[in-house]
């Protein structure tokens, strides 16, 4: 037997992949997390699999599905929002099926941070303005994030920054960000991205907490930051520039250009 950690995507049911949604037909026991895949994925599975929901499952009663397909010798998908590699709490699974001597994959999905930059229509990186985009989270009672990694140290590299679960954090948030980014920084808040209840706000760090209420954004919210954000920063880079050539494309000099 196998078990097949499969990204379920945002949310949207047509956004997993095509090898989740036909790992998720063929095999006879789906985990997922109730709480944040939406039921509408579940109808790439098979009509006879047993789908167990592991929202009220601590890791041990997970383990012990695995256990009783080990038995059985059937296969398994475990459903996992977004994409498994981040905030995924799957490494501790597998220690455990390491453990148990059970082999199993990982098959990436979408990102929420990805399809919340799909929603609002935005490349995360720009030319001159901002190459990298770093991934983060506030601390909860769940797992601390590491005082290096505080959203007021990262924000010092004023890079695109994507914060994962920031809706009840908002003051916190902007008060550590504006150490370091202009109050002209463009923000955008992405609630559920790709669910049906999906909204969005579009502001600047130092709009966001007049426009928006304590509560109003709750803790699923992906808080999208920096001047990449902003299209009226019109930057270009030099790829598809006619003047740019490469491996694919080499540019045709003129005759004047060739004699100086």
């Amino acid at each position: 037997m196998k078990v097949y950690f499969v990204g379920a995507g945002p949310g949207a049911a047509d956004l997993i992949t095509l090898r989740g949604a036909r790992l998720l037909g063929s095999v006879d026991m789906v985990l997922y997390a109730g709480s944040l895949v939406p039921t509408e994925m579940l109808t790439h599975c098979r009509l006879d699999a047993e789908i167990i929901d592991t929202a009220k499952l601590d890791l041990e009663q997970q383990q012990a599905c695995y256990v009783r397909a080990k038995e059985k010798d059937i296969d398994v998908v475990r459903l996992h929002s977004g994409d498994p590699a981040i905030y995924g709490a799957t490494a501790e699974q597998m220690r455990r099926l390491d453990a148990l001597g059970i082999a199993y994959e990982v098959v990436p999905g979408v990102s929420s941070f990805t399809a919340a930059a799909a929603a609002i229509s935005a490349e995360l990186t720009k030319p001159e303005v901002s190459q990298s985009v770093i991934l983060t989270r506030v601390s909860g009672r769940a797992s601390a994030v590491p005082e290096l990694e505080s959203i007021a140290r990262l924000a010092e590299h004023r890079a695109t920054m994507c914060i994962f679960l920031s809706g009840p954090h908002l003051k916190k948030i902007v008060g550590d960000l504006s150490l370091h980014y202009p109050q002209e920084t463009p923000v955008r808040l992405v609630y559920r991205a790709t669910w049906p209840e999906q909204k969005i706000y579009q502001g600047t760090l130092g709009t966001v907490l007049e426009d928006t209420r304590r509560g109003e954004w709750n803790l699923t919210t992906m808080m999208l930051v920096g001047a990449a954000l902003d299209k009226d920063v019109a930057v270009e880079s030099s790829l598809y520039s006619k003047d740019f050539t490469h491996l694919f494309r080499v540019v045709k000099k003129n005759r004047t250009e060739a004699a100086s």
